[in-house]
């Protein structure tokens, strides 16, 4: 394996572009709260998320796909603390990603009514500004603040938007999985720190220190484990998923845009530490994780089936989806990484449409039970067009990145673990596709199937056309569905700056990896004895 190539951001831009990127949304998150007037907070919410978008899209331009290694790096020590950003092909997709729908996500808000919640403005710019300052960590115990500070704003945003009287008890449940997930990764980045200072008498959580150290580790498997259960909950992978479902049926929709971006926290948290910091670990072990995978799979696909309260629905469809990418990063081939990664992001912006789309139906229904639901095409046609777009994509049809995604997760797993593998991973995510069309066809074509209720009229409340902030979420989300889609080749190039080395893993090390090796942690020597 190569040595990680370094480019710092001094090279390429003229101002720290990732740091600026995490403390914009920061500053509009304070002047939010500071502010005493709701059209202000809203006129600043905006001016932080389209801030925050149009500078990921200069990250994005300024990112030179041609380049293996670590991009705008960023490096600051301080008091015996070490803060360390940049990007490469495994993070930066996932960036742009969360300005995109966190932007779409204030948007949704004025759908939702939430314009005059100051709280919920503040919180939605914050949950950006920990998601982004997550993807762009290049020091394990940076990435575990982050994570960390993400329980605020989940629990504000439910305690305030929740649709449910238990809100407190749903908070309850989220920091309790969340915390167990939280103390498992503690433990294991601690090991992970600790191994190498007992081999080199320097204590680092520096991403490039343990991926290139080549410490031999006293308990691989233990420090394995406690990294895969403590990212499967967030994930979420089965078994860890219980939480998901309780909070989809009990939780704002108001912000389940930039929460979906916190679901591929986890998938990007095995391929960046988890795979390449312990490669051989992670291969022996690869069976187990498929397994969980596969089961995910078809009991995410057949528990959807069985519900009729859509929250609850599309939750079970998102843990089959994380079974089947689950599968394609465990096959240890290229074509498999490649996959799992177009499909994380192609999956979660199709999702968030679907479930902005149900969130549209249920403020003006007041009901998220399927068979209460039905014939609201005709008086909803922003709506459907985006539930059933984004429907396809998650069926990997022609046209949207997930088609791509598929086909290359599904030669990779053939390459790794064959045919049988494959073939259930394809009839899994047929099931999944199968249950959207069907809600889709029992919410907006069949007709109700039970009593409404006296406050629920669908065709009255859907009578007057689709608001102009509905149109521009469907438009904004399919248009950039199918535009990818197309052509997914700049995507597949920055994913593959330096998706071969996230891949192989570092099973070997020749004398120059050695020697830049202890360049490293004597550069971390000498800083931690000047400080």
């Amino acid at each position: 394996m190569d040595i990680t190539h370094i480019t710092y951001w001094s090279e390429t831009v003229s101002f720290p572009i990732l740091s600026i990127l995490t403390l914009i949304p920061v500053a509009a998150m304070i002047a939010v709260i500071l502010t005493s007037s709701p059209v202000a907070a809203l006129r600043l919410g905006f001016a932080g998320t389209v801030s925050t978008f149009l500078l990921s899209v200069y990250l994005l331009s300024a990112f030179n796909a041609d380049l293996a290694g670590i991009q705008l790096y960023e490096r600051y020590q301080s008091l015996g603390v070490t803060y360390t950003v940049g990007v490469d092909g495994t993070n930066i997709l996932f960036i742009l990603l969360t300005t995109t729908l966190a932007l779409l996500t204030l948007i949704y808000t004025l759908t939702a009514r939430h314009v005059s919640d100051r709280t919920h403005i503040a919180s939605l710019l914050g949950y950006e500004a920990i998601l982004i300052g997550a993807f762009a960590a290049l020091n394990a115990m940076q990435f575990w603040l982050w994570c960390f500070l993400e329980m605020i704003p989940i629990v504000l945003m439910t305690l305030r938007s929740g649709s449910s009287q238990n809100r407190r008890w749903v908070v309850a449940l989220v920091l309790q999985h969340f915390s167990s997930g939280l103390l498992m990764t503690l433990a294991g980045f601690m090991m992970l720190g600790f191994g190498i200072m007992l081999t080199t008498d320097v204590l680092s959580f520096d991403w490039l220190v343990l991926k290139e150290s080549n410490v031999t580790h006293e308990y691989p498997t233990l420090i394995f484990f406690l990294l895969l259960f403590g990212f499967a909950i967030r994930m979420p992978l089965f078994p860890f998923h219980a939480w998901l479902p309780v909070v989809a049926e009990h939780g704002t929709i108001a912000s389940v845009g930039i929460f979906l971006v916190s679901l591929k926290l986890g998938i990007y948290a095995i391929v960046r530490y988890l795979i390449p910091l312990l490669p051989e670990v992670a291969e022996h072990w690869a069976w187990f994780v498929t397994m969980l995978g596969l089961i995910g799979i078809f009991y995410g696909a057949l528990l959807a089936f069985m519900q009729i309260n859509f929250r609850r629905l599309i939750a079970f469809a998102i843990i089959s989806q994380t079974g089947l990418i689950t599968v394609g990063l465990f096959d240890f081939s290229t074509h498999g990484m490649e996959g799992g990664i177009v499909l994380a992001i192609s999956f979660g912006m199709a999702t968030a449409g679907i479930l902005l789309s149900l969130g549209m139906i249920y403020k003006r229904t007041h009901t998220a039970f399927i068979p209460r639901l039905g014939g609201i095409f005709d008086t909803n046609a922003a709506i459907a067009v985006l539930f059933v777009i984004c429907a396809l994509s998650t069926m990997g049809m022609p046209g949207t990145p997930g088609f791509d995604g598929i086909h290359l997760l599904i030669d990779g797993t053939i390459q790794g673990q064959g045919w049988l593998i494959a073939i259930a991973i394809l009839f899994g995510n047929v099931l999944t596709v199968g249950l959207l069309l069907r809600a889709f066809q029992q919410i907006f074509i069949a007709s109700p199937k039970r009593f409404q209720g006296p406050f629920v009229n669908i065709h009255q409340a859907s009578s007057p056309p689709s608001p102009r902030n509905e149109w521009i979420i469907a438009i904004a989300i399919c248009g950039l569905l199918l535009a990818t889609g197309i052509n997914t080749s700049p995507w597949l190039n920055i994913i593959d700056q330096n998706i071969h080395s996230s891949s192989t893993g570092n099973n070997s090390h020749n004398n120059t990896d050695a020697l830049h090796t202890d360049k490293l942690l004597a550069t971390h020597s000498m800083i931690t004895k000047d400080n």
